[in-house]
């Protein structure tokens, strides 16, 4: 029997689209959707890449209202990959099949409007869904409600690497025979005026508001901070003898993973690249794939000067020149943890339509960079795609992805 994991279905809300169709479509536009945000205003930072639809209204009444607006965006996701699997939640065995999401927060919007409630209020107004509604936990338990699921129900919080990380640990549960099926990605609603202000104190968003638009510019000379993107996505994963039994369209296969941890500050990745490179190593030989066989990166690329110049330097010491590398980030912003997630998707869908996106707002690689990064759809030969994804605390996860 064969111990591959295959993708048999994806689901995603993000800036870029509303479902998998139209999020592929933004990111190959390279239309970007960073805007001026109405709830940021009067931060020093005003910019965020919100998601192209309001996931309450496509969830409707409520069901959402029971829900922060990062549990939403997992249970639609979900929704549209187990529907694009082919499975009827009505009739499998919900006791083998799993649930493993990554968020880096969970729900900071209901947190913030709850504690102006206690402050402003009393504590007897605040809502006996704060918790409900705002532990990390709680995407996967919706997720598990909605759709029938009895298995392993897991959240994972490793900052950006969330949703990467999560993909990951869903594979181990299918080769460990734990789960006959696993429902793996991320979701991410961080875009709030503290976590902003978070963001905005530490240095690490774009201060470009004249351009917002222009603002997320993955790899380019100009760069100067990431753009906070938010959204969700889920992927649904089989062993390949099983989905292959059922007839299942097979969209790709998640062929290996990696990862390590820096140990080396709270926020800044090593200098070195120690880490990311261990990490690509490790799912590489995870994958059984050499690195003269990767032909596409879906580069964590953050738009931060930091980020981009370790990251360029580690793909170039462990791949070479070869592939061809993007950030989608130029399109969606940073979905945190929920990049990860969206990310390997893309990279599915490069290689089945034999093309990489381009990177939005790429004007000029910075020149120490020895690495060819992608300004415009390129037509490309891809059979394996690296994913990576960094965080705060070192986190490193990569993904190696091949086609059906």
């Amino acid at each position: 029997m064969s111990m591959s994991v295959a993708v048999t279905g994806m689901g995603m809300l993000t800036p870029a689209g509303v479902g998998v169709t139209d999020s592929w479509a933004g990111v190959l536009s390279a239309a970007a959707t960073g805007r001026h945000d109405p709830e940021l205003a009067g931060l020093p930072i005003d910019i965020s890449c919100r998601a192209a639809g309001d996931p309450a209204e496509l969830l409707g009444g409520r069901v959402a209202r029971r829900m922060d607006r990062f549990i939403q965006f997992a249970v639609l996701a979900a929704r549209e990959a187990v529907a694009d699997a082919g499975l009827d939640p009505h009739s499998w065995d919900g006791t083998r099949i799993g649930v493993v999401l990554g968020s880096a927060d969970g729900g900071p919007g209901t947190v913030e409007t709850q504690h102006r409630v206690l402050l402003e209020q009393a504590a007897s107004n605040v809502s006996s869904l704060l918790l409900p509604m705002q532990l990390p936990n709680m995407s996967a338990g919706q997720v598990c409600i909605d759709l029938g699921i009895t298995g392993p129900s897991l959240v994972v919080a490793t900052a950006c690497a969330s949703g990467a990380t999560a993909i990951g640990l869903a594979r181990d549960l299918l080769l460990l025979d734990r789960c006959d099926v696993v429902l793996a990605g991320g979701s991410e609603a961080m875009i709030t005026p503290l976590v902003m202000a978070g963001f905005a104190r530490m240095g690490a968003l774009s201060a470009r508001l004249d351009d917002p638009g222009g603002a997320s510019r993955p790899f380019d000379t100009s760069r100067d901070g990431f753009v906070a993107g938010e959204g969700g996505a889920v992927l649904v994963l089989e062993r390949e003898a099983d989905a292959r039994a059922r007839r299942a369209t097979i969209r790709g296969f998640i062929a290996g993973f990696g990862a390590t941890a820096d140990a080396h500050h709270i926020t800044s990745p090593d200098p070195s690249g120690a880490g990311c490179e261990r990490a690509m190593r490790t799912a590489l030989a995870d994958a059984g794939i050499s690195p003269a066989e990767v032909n596409h990166v879906n580069a964590h690329g953050t738009s931060t000067t930091l980020n981009d110049a370790v990251e360029a330097a580690v793909i170039e010491r462990v791949l070479g020149t070869q592939p061809l590398v993007t950030s989608t980030k130029g399109v969606t912003g940073h979905l945190l943890g929920a990049a990860g997630a969206a990310e390997a998707v893309f990279a599915l869908l490069a290689i089945r339509d034999q093309q990489v996106p381009p990177t939005a707002n790429l004007a000029t690689v910075e020149p120490s960079f020895g690495i060819e990064v992608a300004d415009r759809v390129t037509p490309r030969k891809l059979e394996v795609a690296v994913s990576n994804s960094l965080g705060f605390g070192g986190q490193n996860a990569v993904l190696v992805l091949t086609g059906a």
